[in-house]
């Protein structure tokens, strides 16, 4: 079955809690701190491979969680890292982070086009610090740790786009199928009705110079298909990574008796209309059926319309082979054209695979770090972001030390600095997750420093 599309929920696995623990040996009462950190969660990892050719494997598993880090312990012995859970997509598949309420994409995440490339989709929980950690010159026994960060679920959307150097598109039943057959090892379904084709096929092509190139049988388009009418849409995603497009007109004009520069004319329409940059991708119009009767009528004027847009015109029959070998010909010289142009592009804008997933996920960590204050009004304020809520988390609240740690993590941040400027005054509430605060950082009068402080703010505050 193909499967070009899914969404799935998924979970890095929960971080490991800290230990607050104190060294004790024989003639040694007053060791010290020694608790270990917990483990990591494991994460969430998204790995293209050309092994796959389908989504299939999510169409009906929705839920992944990776593996939890285990508790620190005594001794300064370390919690265990969680595995990672690595799923395995086919290349050309497209990773997007979903509104979990609506569902609707929010923002890609990486278009994963090479072998092996990797994107984390869902960190695990960060594991809690041991209260080693903690010791100052005035804080020589600290009797407290952090608990571990229990993971974030996030839906992603992952759409696969064939990744192919030619697609056939052209109207229902002008014998794209046929044509797929014809020239490969493809066995697609055949049959005189419209839309027999519901999923693309690919098919390995030989040329006589024995080049090779891989076609996509794309389901037929009809008017509208831009807008989503007879699934357009849903087709229309796989020809966009095409090197080339072969443009299949039947010159009979169909059941319908259609005119065949019309259907020619309406398809580059819907082209253009779903994404401007795929009328001036490279285009060969072909006119099949020419072994039909009253074929050769409409093929001068089908000839003359794709001269005058700067297509490369061919005649054939998928039934006698008629036109086959110079138009298989041509599409492979074509070919070869366009990956020596785009070989000589990536030479000029090489970037390694392991840069691009370095980049992205330097992405998702300037992500975690922001934080945003929101004024609710009557002297409430909602503060969000992953780091400070990781910090919250992470806090034991039944331990005051642990919670006056917490305040001076937050104004080390500039938080405290922030909530001012947002009109937060002492005695206003501030909400982190479920947890309500009292706001002290400042007097009712504005600093004499205020400005200075304030001037260059950080860069990680959302206003």
């Amino acid at each position: 079955m193909f499967t070009d599309i899914s969404h799935i929920n998924v979970v890095g696995g929960d971080g490991g809690a800290g230990c607050m623990s104190f060294r004790r040996e024989a003639f040694v009462p007053k060791g010290g701190p020694d608790g270990g950190d917990g483990g990591h969660g494991g994460n969430v990892i998204v790995e293209a491979t050309s092994q796959l050719s389908s989504l299939i494997d999510y169409r009906f598993k929705h839920h992944f969680k990776a593996e939890r880090g285990t508790h620190g312990k005594g001794a300064r012995k370390h919690g265990s890292r969680g595995a990672d859970l690595v799923l395995k997509v086919p290349l050309g598949t497209v990773v997007r982070e979903l509104d979990p309420q609506t569902m609707e994409p929010l923002y890609d995440i990486a278009d994963l086009t090479q072998q092996g490339e990797r994107v984390c989709v869902a960190p695990g929980g960060v594991g809690g610090r041991g209260n080693i950690h903690f010791v100052t010159s005035t804080r020589r026994a600290p009797a407290f740790a952090e608990k571990g960060e229990p993971a974030i679920p996030h839906w992603i959307e992952l759409e696969m786009k064939l990744m192919a150097d030619v697609a056939l598109i052209g109207m229902p039943s002008v014998g794209k199928s046929s044509l797929i057959a014809r020239i490969s090892a493809a066995r697609p379904k055949i049959a005189d009705y419209p839309f027999t084709t519901l999923v693309p096929n690919l098919g390995m092509v030989r040329a006589l110079d024995h080049s090779s190139f891989v076609v996509a049988d794309v389901p037929g388009l009809i008017e509208g298909a831009s807008q989503g009418k007879g699934l357009g849409h849903e087709f229309l995603r796989h020809i966009e990574r095409t090197a080339m497009l072969v443009h299949i007109v039947d010159a009979t004009g169909g059941f319908e008796g259609r005119d065949a520069v019309d259907d020619y004319r309406i398809i580059n329409t819907e082209l253009k209309n779903y994404a401007a940059e795929l009328a001036d991708r490279p285009q060969i119009v072909v006119a099949n059926k020419i072994d039909m009767p009253h074929s050769k009528r409409s093929l001068e004027r089908l000839r003359e319309a794709a001269l005058a847009d700067g297509h490369q015109f061919f005649t054939i029959s998928t039934l006698t082979g008629e036109g086959l070998s110079e138009f298989v010909g041509s599409c492979a010289q074509m070919v070869q054209t366009l990956r020596q142009e785009l070989a000589a592009q990536q030479t000029a804008e090489q970037t390694s695979v392991q840069a691009k997933v370095a980049n992205w996920e330097l992405q998702r960590q300037q992500r975690d770090k922001r934080y945003h204050i929101n004024n609710l009004g009557g002297g409430v304020f909602q503060l969000t972001g992953t780091t400070v809520e990781r910090m919250v988390v992470q806090t034991d609240w039944d331990n005051d030390e642990a919670i006056l740690y917490l305040q001076h993590r937050f104004e080390r941040m500039g938080i405290d600095d922030a909530l001012y400027k947002a009109g937060c005054r002492n005695g206003d509430e501030v909400r982190i997750l479920g947890y309500s605060f009292e706001f002290g950082g400042f007097d009712d009068e504005k600093p004499d420093d205020f400005d200075e402080l304030t001037d260059d703010d950080d860069e990680l505050y959302e206003e």
